[in-house]
């Protein structure tokens, strides 16, 4: 291997997951206390895992960013995105539970699947934030928005959350030629989807009115865009007059 001396062990698992199979091998490696130029590379199915969890991991905090940032923008607010993201992460315990309660393993297919539901959950925590606010607007008290705004939405959820499940169901169920990897990412998605439905609904609003009183606080008041603009704007025309008047704005 890379010019080097090798010995090359080739294994199949049974009835074991790969990353624990994979630690298995690195102890029983460190019990031989082998001498420093020798050493392990892992190669195949373990390296593809190795690699795909490094890319989960970069890609998993670069699509947070974004999403705060596309959610910052939406709202006008630094934190109703929070809000939305808190319940995004409620997803990925319920993914995990459900590979632990059918058996499957977690892989490059099931990590997939983590993602696809965090955007599920997601867009559900959307609908309610929004229109949670559009009440608010209104002249709508906090509590009552909520109410409101959770009843109005149920529907829209409740249709997208079956016709989800009812689309990864027969993936997840199929038999044939490569119908294991396609059903690690059903499975997640469809007991995901399942169990995340009513905590998502539930917690939403709890989260919402936590932050919500956090705003009211002196300490969170600066991060208001309301008052951003204002300060911009006001600067602006300040500008503007310093120019007019022929005299070089300062700092």
């Amino acid at each position: 291997y890379a010019q080097q001396r090798s010995i090359t062990i080739i294994s199949n698992l049974y009835q074991k997951p790969l990353g624990e199979a994979l630690s298995e091998g690195y102890a029983a490696v460190r019990e031989l206390k082998m001498p420093s130029e020798y050493g392990i590379v892992t190669l195949g199915r373990g390296k593809l895992l190795a690699e795909a969890i490094q890319n989960f991991l970069i890609a998993f905090v670069l699509s947070l960013a974004f999403i705060y940032i596309v959610l910052a923008a939406q709202f006008e607010s630094f934190v109703h995105p929070i809000t939305i993201m808190v319940s995004m992460f409620l997803s990925i315990p319920f993914g995990l539970l459900t590979l632990l309660i059918v058996g499957k393993t977690l892989n490059i297919y099931s990590i997939m699947g983590l993602f696809l539901l965090m955007g599920v959950v997601k867009k559900n925590a959307i609908l309610q934030v929004d229109y949670t606010n559009v009440l608010r607007e209104r002249g709508m008290p906090r509590l009552e928005a909520q109410m409101q705004a959770d009843r109005a939405r149920l529907r829209p959820i409740l249709m997208t959350t079956l016709a989800i499940i009812a689309g990864m169901l027969p993936v997840a169920l199929g038999r044939g030629d490569g119908s294991a990897s396609r059903a690690s990412l059903a499975t997640v998605v469809v007991g995901g989807q399942a169990l995340c439905l009513l905590v998502t609904l539930l917690a939403t609003p709890v989260i919402y009115s936590m932050f919500d009183d956090l705003r009211g606080l002196r300490a969170f008041t600066w991060i208001r865009f309301p008052r951003w603009k204002a300060a911009l704007a006001t600067r602006w025309r300040w500008v503007n007059g310093r120019i007019a008047n022929g005299r070089r704005p300062s700092s």
